[in-house]
């Protein structure tokens, strides 16, 4: 069997994911073909990229996040406002921000140490939980990323919710002609 393309990640309620759909629909018509849109069925906060995953270690996987998970209890996140990577004056990877726990970090810190013992690379930049809505085109000249920062700092947000997360999900990407499709391949949940 050939390697897929996995990552592990805390999946969001479908009621979370269509309010970060609504704020999508209403960027979508002030920035043209510039920006690719996520799908909101598939907004989540990932936690470990791996890549590609020989099968064989698809069970070790979800043994350290089954093992990771249940050292935690459920925890409450809080969606704050619209951001950028690298900044809002150079807009690449729209986003929208996070703020968690310090146990959301930690489980972070324990499935990078334990996918590393596994041949996984390490994040070569610090853990900065966000929900990606989308990304800049490569073809955006220097006016369309300058535009797009200008609109991200005018937009206005009221994102102040909050989403209380009981799992963490191994998830399959397959990337089709119509756009990535993710799909579970194990769920973990918090039991602390």
């Amino acid at each position: 069997m050939t390697a897929i393309r996995a990552f592990i990640a805390i999946d969001l309620h479908s009621d979370v994911q269509q309010k970060l759909g609504d704020v999508i629909r209403r960027l979508k018509p002030l920035t043209g073909d510039i920006v690719r849109w996520v799908p909101e069925h598939n907004i989540h906060v990932t936690l470990k990229f791996l890549g590609d995953t020989s099968p064989a270690n698809l069970e070790i996987l979800k043994k350290i996040i089954t093992s990771e998970a249940a050292r935690y209890a459920p925890m409450e996140l809080t969606l704050t406002a619209l951001g950028a990577f690298p900044n809002l004056r150079r807009p690449r990877v729209i986003w929208v921000g996070v703020e968690a726990p310090p146990a959301l970090a930690a489980i972070t810190r324990g499935i990078e140490a334990e996918t590393l013992r596994l041949g996984y690379a390490a994040e070569d930049r610090p853990f900065s939980p966000h929900l990606t809505l989308g990304r800049l085109s490569h073809n955006a000249s220097p006016d369309d990323i300058r535009k797009i920062g200008e609109l991200l700092v005018r937009f206005p947000t009221t994102l102040d919710a909050a989403v209380t997360v009981k799992t963490v999900t191994l998830f399959r990407s397959d990337l089709l002609p119509g756009g990535a499709v993710y799909t579970p391949i194990h769920i973990a949940a918090f039991q602390a």
